[in-house]
C-alpha cells in the first residue's frame, strides 16, 4: 500500500487529486480510531486480571525507553536538539496496531499463549502504550510550535498525561452506557450497521473533541469504549467486533497509500544508512531493557518473554499517522521524521506481520479457548446433553446464555423423549438456531462422538443429572479436545 502511495504520489506519476491529500489528517484520524476500537473490542478483563501488573508495565516502558535511546541517538546522526529527538522517539516508539492487534487476535483464536493471557497483555500494552506516545506526541508538538517553552511547562506533562488517561477512561466508560442503552435497552436500532454508525460515530466524536478540548485523552476514551462494550453486552461487542474489521480493511487503505504519497524520497535516500542504524540501537538499548524491566517479576518463561522480539516490535500505523504531522506544522527536522516514520514502516511491519504466526508455536504453548472471549475461525456449535426433565431447563439456559454470547448455534442431546421437553427447547431456544436428538444406549459414549460429528466448541453437562459423576468423569476420560462445563443451579440463577 506504502509503495502504490509512492508510485501515485507527486514524486513520481501525481495521480492522486490535492483535494484528497487536503483531506489526509481527516482520514488518518479516521483510521487510528478504528484501530483503537479494535483494540479495546479484543480485550480480555479476566486474562488482564491475571497479568494486568505486566500489562500496565508493557503498557509504558518499552515505549518510553526506545523513545529516550532514539532522542539520544538522533542528537549524535542528526544534530536535533533534544526536544525535537524526543519528538522523533515518541514518533517510532509507537507501536502498530495494524500488525500487533490482528496477529495478537489470531493468536488468541487458536489458543496461543491463553492461559496466561500473553495476548492480551501485549494488546493492552501495545494501547496503552500508543495513546501514552501519542499524549506525549501532541503535547511536545504543541511546545515545539509555540516556538519557546516555559521554564516549568515541560514538567508539568506527566501530571497532564495522569489527567488525560483518567478522563479518558471515564469518556470512555459514559460512551459506552450510551451505545447500550441506545442499541440494547431501548432498542433503537435495527440492525448492526445502525449499531456501528452509533459506536464509530461516538468515538470519532471522542477523538475530535478532544483535539478541541485537550483536558481528555480521546484516544484511549475510544480504547476504553471498546473494553466497556464487552463488560456491558458481550453479544453487541462481539457484532461490533467485526463490523470493525470489515471498516479497517478500508481504512488501513486510506492510511498507508497516503503515508506512502507524502515521502520525499530524496530525503529517504538521504537517511536510509543512518536511520536504519537508528531503528537497530534503538530496539538493542532501549525497547530491549523496557521489555526485560515490564517482565519481571512476572510467571512468563524465557519463551514468552523472547516472544515480545517479534510480537511487540512492529512499527506501521501510529507512524503513518502522525509522521507527517511535524513537517506539515513546519518543526525544524520533519522531513527527517516523515523519512524515518517510513522507513521504520517498510522495515518492521512486514518483518512483525511475518514473526507472529512464525515464532508463537515455537515460544509459546497452546491453550483451550473461551469462544466467547474472541472470534473463532470457524462457527460457534454448543453441545448440551440432558438425561432427565429435571436437568432440561437447566442445560437449555446455560446453552441459550453461550450461544447469544458467542453467536453459535446449538446441539441438544436428549436421553429422554417427552413433548414438555420440545416445547421446552423451543421456549429458551427461540432465538438460536439448535437441532434436537434423542439418543439411546451408553450416554458417555454418545456424547463423545456426537461432540466430534459436529465438532462442539463446548460440551455443557448438568450436575442434577441422573448420573452426573460417572457421565462427567466419563466424558473427560476419553475427550482430549473439548472443554467440558459442569453446570448447577447457582450458574443460572
Amino acid at each position: 500500500m506504502m509503495l502504490v502511495g509512492i508510485l501515485f504520489g507527486s514524486e513520481v506519476s501525481d495521480l492522486i487529486a490535492d483535494s484528497v491529500l487536503d483531506l489526509a489528517d481527516d482520514l488518518r484520524t479516521f483510521a487510528v480510531m478504528v484501530i483503537l476500537m479494535r483494540a479495546g473490542l479484543g480485550l480480555d478483563r479476566d486474562k488482564l486480571a491475571k497479568q494486568g501488573s505486566v500489562a500496565l508495565r508493557l503498557g509504558f516502558l518499552p515505549a518510553l525507553t526506545e523513545a529516550i535511546a532514539i532522542s539520544g541517538l538522533a542528537i549524535w546522526l542528526f544534530q536535533f536538539d533534544w526536544l525535537t529527538g524526543l519528538l522523533l522517539g515518541c514518533v517510532i516508539s509507537a507501536e502498530s496496531p495494524a500488525v500487533i492487534v490482528p496477529g495478537m487476535l489470531r493468536l488468541k483464536n487458536l489458543g496461543w499463549g491463553v492461559s496466561k493471557g500473553i495476548a492480551d497483555a501485549i494488546l493492552t500494552g501495545s494501547a496503552l502504550s500508543d495513546v501514552l506516545i501519542l499524549l506525549l506526541f501532541s503535547l511536545l508538538l504543541n511546545f515545539l510550535s509555540q516556538g519557546n517553552i516555559a521554564s516549568n511547562a515541560f514538567w508539568l506533562l506527566p501530571l497532564k498525561v495522569i489527567a488525560q488517561i483518567i478522563l479518558g477512561a471515564i469518556v470512555g466508560y459514559l460512551a459506552a452506557k450510551l451505545i447500550v442503552f441506545c442499541t440494547v435497552k431501548q432498542q433503537w436500532t435495527q440492525n448492526n450497521v445502525q449499531n456501528t454508525l452509533i459506536t464509530a460515530s461516538l468515538a470519532l466524536l471522542a477523538v475530535v473533541l478532544a483535539l478541541q478540548l485537550p483536558y481528555f485523552s480521546g484516544y484511549l476514551a475510544v480504547m476504553a469504549m471498546g473494553f466497556f462494550l464487552i463488560e456491558f453486552s458481550p453479544p453487541l461487542a462481539r457484532r461490533l467486533r467485526k463490523e470493525f474489521n470489515h471498516l479497517w480493511i478500508v481504512a488501513e487503505i486510506l492510511l498507508f497509500v497516503l503515508m506512502g504519497a507524502t515521502i520525499q524520497l530524496k530525503i529517504l535516500e538521504n537517511v536510509l544508512l543512518p536511520g536504519i542504524l537508528l531503528l537497530a540501537l534503538g530496539l538493542l538499548f532501549g525497547r530491549t531493557i523496557g521489555w526485560y524491566l515490564a517482565t519481571v517479576g512476572s510467571n512468563w518463561t524465557w519463551r514468552e518473554k523472547l516472544f515480545l522480539l517479534p510480537g511487540n516490535s512492529a512499527k506501521a500505523t501510529v507512524q503513518a499517522a502522525i509522521g507527517a504531522i511535524p513537517l506539515s506544522r513546519g518543526i525544524p527536522g520533519g522531513d527527517v521524521i516523515l523519512a524515518i516514520a517510513a522507513l521504520s514502516i517498510l522495515i518492521t511491519a512486514p518483518l512483525g506481520a511475518w514473526a507472529i504466526p512464525t515464532f508463537a508455536p515455537k515460544l509459546l504453548t497452546r491453550d483451550r479457548v473461551d469462544p466467547s472471549k474472541t472470534d473463532l475461525a470457524t462457527s460457534t456449535v454448543i453441545l448440551g446433553a440432558i438425561d432427565s426433565d429435571f436437568s432440561a431447563a437447566l442445560i437449555l439456559t446455560k446453552v441459550a446464555d453461550f450461544a447469544r454470547r458467542t453467536d453459535g448455534e446449538a446441539v441438544i442431546i436428549c436421553a429422554i423423549n417427552s413433548l414438555k421437553l420440545e416445547l421446552l427447547a423451543a421456549k429458551l431456544l427461540l432465538d438460536i438456531p439448535y437441532r434436537l436428538i434423542n439418543i439411546q444406549g451408553d450416554v458417555p459414549e454418545e456424547i463423545l462422538h456426537l461432540s466430534q460429528e459436529y465438532e462442539a466448541t463446548v460440551i455443557i453437562l448438568a450436575q442434577q443429572s441422573t448420573h452426573p459423576d460417572a457421565i462427567f468423569q466419563s466424558v473427560l476420560e476419553n475427550n482430549f479436545n473439548t472443554p467440558v462445563m459442569l453446570v448447577n443451579s447457582r450458574d443460572v440463577s
